[in-house]
């Protein structure tokens, strides 16, 4: 399959799936003429890769833990504590922009015209 068809089954911009490939976390073959040919398997990689970026996980991140993910023979321990390590991170986030809005509700209060 092409870039622009996995892009259409995707979702995902060509752009994005040059990325993808440039971080390690997608492969291709090259025809000839230097396009880009995925397998039919790409669909679910692609989707998987956009799963875990929503979720908040670069793409260092996503490198590390996608051999766990991917193959279950191989996942440990390891895998759930880098998720948990991940979430944590979110949360800590979280609990900063909850602090960074209740300032600037403040202010807005304060700084009220009318």
């Amino acid at each position: 399959m092409r870039i622009g068809d996995l892009s259409a089954a995707t979702g995902a911009s060509p752009r994005s799936l040059r990325y993808y490939e440039d971080q390690g976390l997608l492969t291709s073959s090259r025809s000839g003429g230097g396009q880009r040919h995925y397998p039919e398997t790409a669909v679910e990689r692609v989707r998987l890769i956009q799963s875990l970026l929503s979720a908040g996980l670069n793409s260092a991140t996503i490198q590390d833990v996608l051999p766990c993910i991917n193959n279950e023979a191989i996942r440990t321990p390891w895998l759930a504590e880098r998720l948990t390590a991940e979430l944590e991170r979110v949360e800590a986030q979280i609990e900063d922009l909850h602090r960074t809005r209740a300032i600037l509700a403040g202010l807005v209060e304060q700084y009220r015209v009318g």
